[in-house]
């Protein structure tokens, strides 16, 4: 069992995002390519960053300090409750709209325009629940 956001977690949740097609190919499709950061509310800096090229993640590890595209920020309890149960596309337009999910950078409307975006971010998300986490 895994911290969440750990190195091992996050090295998990990459093998994860690129074995799921749902994820890699369709943000493949659309030649997404970014930063993506993912940490808690209230914290100076994100605790973990996803390096996506053309949908693959390429690498990952704790946040030292990168430009990001995305940084997704959350409590504690919200991320876990995610783990355990995953988010489909309609809980992440609900978790933006009432703040249990903040973007500090990106623009979650944005994400929720473009339909393969929305849905690869979604099952990316989703993913979570497939790793053991503390």
């Amino acid at each position: 069992m895994s911290k969440l956001f750990s190195p091992i977690w996050i090295k998990e949740l990459q093998t994860h995002w690129n074995n799921e097609p749902g994820v890699k190919e369709r943000l493949a499709d659309i030649d997404f390519s970014g930063i993506i950061a993912c940490g808690f509310k209230n914290e100076d800096e994100p605790s973990g960053v996803f390096v996506i090229e053309a949908g693959e993640c390429v690498s990952c590890g704790a946040y030292a300090g990168e430009a990001l595209d995305w940084d997704m920020r959350a409590s504690r309890k919200h991320w876990m409750q995610w783990v355990s149960k995953g988010i489909g596309l309609t809980g992440l337009g609900i978790a933006c709209t009432t703040g249990k999910l903040e973007f500090v950078r990106g623009d979650y409307k944005d994400m929720l325009k473009n339909p393969t975006l929305g849905q690869a971010f979604a099952k990316a998300l989703s993913l979570m629940k497939r790793i053991e986490t503390e």
